[in-house]
């Protein structure tokens, strides 16, 4: 049971996602006397959102569940620096327009969580270039700049890192946590936000925040993080052999995104179904209580509840049934992930190595040869022994594609053009 009384903070702590709570009996005071404000800050440095931020938009759709405001606090401004955080190399910088396009692919995921609107329950969508886009920059030097201390900055485990490795922080990047904290405050000012939530290598930057709103308003901000999600065995979180795992499906089709989380690991079922679905913790703890092979069901339910988060309902079943019929049934399901190569290329001989890297199944050619080793590469469900074989017009099945295979889950088909 969770020490919290009021129902936002239960929620949040019995579903895994607190890290730190500043002043947290005050925080959960004031969660259940009174309806709180609160944001969380995405920087547009990609078209689309990764499985990385399904953790802070799940935290944001929590809120308004229980009855609370949240803002999803697009960095239209704080972009054009680069947040340092976690981060060896300075961000490539981007343009404006490139910002303006990531912004619009970004927006799309939100209204799949918030509702949206004027009402006084309805989530807010800002954008922080409009207030700092505009700054004059010695007003802002004397009435912002002058509450951060140097030495203070210096000590956060962002600039810290970066200084201990001896790797370069520029000057610029050195601002981002004095424009992250000056948010905070224009968001209590503009919409009584009082609380920031974030990854908990953003617990410096909020706490600045804090202090910030402190000193030029006197006003009481929270603070709260979540933890970083790993795997069982350690890894990060959304990264696979293909690249991150996107929440556009423009990016990664829902076949994909339902077989990523088909692939959890079994010590990480119970963790991932608390977060990444909005199942009950009744029937949470009935799947995690399956044991030996009983537990695939519960990595199905899984897949298919976070993929109808992102991509609706329709399509994760259908993704859930093409895996079933490819699986279960051996047939050749037409909604499996496909990527075309010129038919000039198939006649001339592809090599199976060239092939299973374009499908993304593997990252080089070394890694194709270790898994054919292994016997984990197969081409329509045949195991690939033979590196130096080539894929030609003869291996297309009657539906014009060539299977490509990685171990029993991941599949490709491969279709001339």
């Amino acid at each position: 049971m969770s020490a919290y009384k009021s129902e936002l903070l239960e929620v949040l702590s019995t579903r895994g996602y607190i890290h730190q709570v500043s002043e947290p009996e005050a925080l959960d005071a004031l969660a259940r006397a009174s309806k709180i404000t609160a944001y969380i800050g995405f920087d547009c440095t990609a078209p689309s959102l990764h499985i990385g931020s399904l953790v802070p938009i799940m935290m944001l759709y929590w809120m308004q569940q229980t009855g609370h405001r949240p803002i999803a606090l697009m960095g239209g401004g704080t972009t054009r620096v680069g947040d340092p955080s976690g981060k060896d190399d300075s961000r490539q910088i981007l343009t404006d327009e490139r910002i303006a396009e990531n912004l619009t692919g970004i927006r799309k995921v939100f209204a799949k969580f918030l509702k949206f609107g004027d009402g006084p329950g309805d989530a807010v969508m800002a954008n922080n270039a409009d207030w700092l886009n505009t700054l004059n920059y010695i007003d802002f030097l004397r009435d912002v700049g002058r509450h951060f201390s140097v030495n203070r900055m210096l000590s956060f485990d962002s600039v810290k890192l970066r200084l201990d490795r001896q790797q370069e922080l520029s000057f610029l990047e050195f601002n981002y946590m004095i424009l992250q904290a000056y948010d905070f405050v224009e968001l209590n000012k503009r919409y009584g936000c009082t609380l920031q939530m974030g990854g908990s290598d953003q617990w410096g930057n909020i706490v600045n925040g804090i202090d910030l709103g402190r000193r030029m308003l006197n006003a009481q901000l929270f603070a709260l993080t979540t933890p970083l999600i790993t795997t069982s065995s350690g890894a990060k979180m959304g990264k696979t052999a293909a690249g991150a795992v996107w929440l556009d499906a423009d990016m990664l089709s829902a076949y994909g995104f339902w077989q990523f989380w088909r692939n959890t690991e079994d010590g990480d079922v119970a963790r991932f179904l608390k977060l990444f679905t909005v199942l009950p913790l009744d029937e949470i703890a009935r799947l995690a209580a399956l044991k030996g092979q009983e537990i695939n069901d519960a990595k199905k339910v899984l897949a298919t509840e976070a993929t109808a988060l992102i991509h609706g309902r329709a399509a994760a079943e259908e993704a859930a049934e093409t895996a079933r019929r490819t699986f279960e049934e051996g047939a050749m399901a037409e909604t499996l992930p496909t990527i075309e190569v010129p038919q000039a290329e198939l006649a001339g001989g592809l090599g199976v190595l060239a092939a299973f890297v374009k499908a993304g199944l593997v990252k080089s050619n070394g890694e194709a040869r270790r898994q054919i080793q292994g016997g984990g590469i197969r081409v329509n469900d045949v195991a690939v022994t033979d590196e130096k074989s080539t894929l030609t017009p003869s291996q297309l099945t009657p539906e014009g594609v060539i299977k490509l295979s990685l171990g029993r889950k991941r599949h490709v088909l491969l279709k001339p053009v």
